[in-house]
């Protein structure tokens, strides 16, 4: 058996089974890929992948188990890799982002700046989707971390750490009725209150909409939700023009910038909600992602992010 026997497995797992994606991504040939498997079966006596016909429908509960050996062994090849680039090349090399449209909007400006400044020899890219999306691009290693609301806490393999809290925000234009409202007026605002105003929020496949409908549905009260918008600048923009009540995430209303409208917190309404950046566990980390990681949140320093990895590493073995 070999490293190579290994890629093929994990590569076929990850592209569903599909081996034409999974030489295409190798950089082989789809026949070479199904030989070398059915050679490695040979090796090992059993068979890994359920088939039917010449088509891989699926894992066999042994194999199962094996690509779960097959992953922890080619994690830590790549940590090898890794090592000796940190040795190499300490201060060199790329860093993937995986973030929400929200993440790479509001929160990231504020710190990629600082980060390029002081690692200006590493290519930063940011890579965008939603939650699942981000926290499978991190099992797979396409994204060295991801940040989110969503998901990522739950996710097996990953480790989800606290970057900061947050709780939806009504955006008003200034001569809404709502917009008079003292603080402690605003803090006893109600659902129903609320349900008398057509309103604009996020598209359902976003972070922050899946607490808006639960709270209604939970009060059993059909909100009049106008126009739906996957970004908080155009839910602000329609808004501006008179269509309704804006629910937005706080982060995306900043008072400076958005001096035409009236910012309102009702996280009694909606909860509080916490963003939370994932790293794989068991994974090798190179100096500079640990600083980035403290530069999202000066909790997160190096000895508490290894022992959230390591923690999870623990779980997963």
């Amino acid at each position: 058996m070999n490293l190579q026997q290994f890629r093929f497995v994990r590569e076929t797992i990850r592209r569903n089974f599909n081996l034409t994606e999974a030489a295409r991504a190798l950089f082989t040939s789809q026949p070479g890929v199904s030989k070398s498997i059915i050679e490695f079966e040979d090796e090992l006596g059993i068979k890994i992948f359920e088939r039917h016909g010449k088509r891989i429908k699926g894992l066999t509960k042994p194999g199962t188990a094996v690509a779960q050996v097959i992953e922890r062994i080619m994690r830590e090849v790549d940590n090898l890799k890794k090592v000796s680039d940190e040795f190499a090349q300490r201060d060199e090399g790329g860093l993937v982002i995986g973030c929400t449209h929200a993440q790479a909007r509001y929160l990231l400006p504020k710190v990629i700046p600082g980060f390029r400044e002081r690692f200006p020899k590493v290519r930063v890219s940011l890579a965008e989707g939603n939650p699942p999306t981000l926290a499978r691009m991190v099992l797979h290693e396409q994204a060295d971390l991801a940040i989110a609301t969503e998901s990522l806490a739950h996710t097996p393999g990953l480790a989800a750490l606290p970057v900061y809290a947050w709780e939806h925000v009504l955006v008003l234009k200034p001569e809404h009725p709502l917009a008079e409202l003292t603080s402690s007026q605003a803090r006893e605002l109600s659902l129903a209150h609320l349900a008398q105003y057509p309103l604009v929020t996020y598209d359902r496949q976003f972070s922050g909409r899946r607490a808006i409908d639960e709270a209604f549905a939970n009060a059993g009260i059909t909100p009049d939700i106008v126009l739906e918008a996957i970004d908080a600048d155009v839910i602000k923009t329609y808004v501006d023009v008179g269509l309704g009540v804006g629910i937005i995430a706080g982060m995306a209303f900043d008072p400076r910038r958005d001096k035409g409208l009236v910012g309102i917190p009702v996280g009694h309404l909606f909860g509080e909600h916490v963003t939370r950046v994932a790293i794989k566990s068991g994974i090798f980390l190179r100096d500079y992602v640990y600083v980035f990681l403290q530069m999202l949140s000066e909790n997160l320093t190096r000895d508490v992010v290894q022992e959230a990895i390591d923690r999870e590493s623990n779980i997963d073995a």
